[in-house]
């Protein structure tokens, strides 16, 4: 994942944390939360095109 792909994913969750104090419904704080932790664990993934071991 890329620098600019990271970013918009935060722009993403920081929206969805601006609806959520606008409606006041708890699904949007956990969509946000949930939107947040694979946006984490996608950027954590290794990017080399290949999955599994090398050799």
């Amino acid at each position: 994942m890329g620098a600019v792909a990271f970013f918009a994913g935060l722009l993403l969750f920081v929206m969805g944390l601006g609806k959520w104090q606008e409606s006041g419904s708890p699904a949007w704080l956990f969509g946000s939360l949930g939107f947040l932790l694979v946006l984490v664990v996608v950027s954590l993934i290794p990017a080399n095109g290949k999955g599994g071991k090398k050799g």
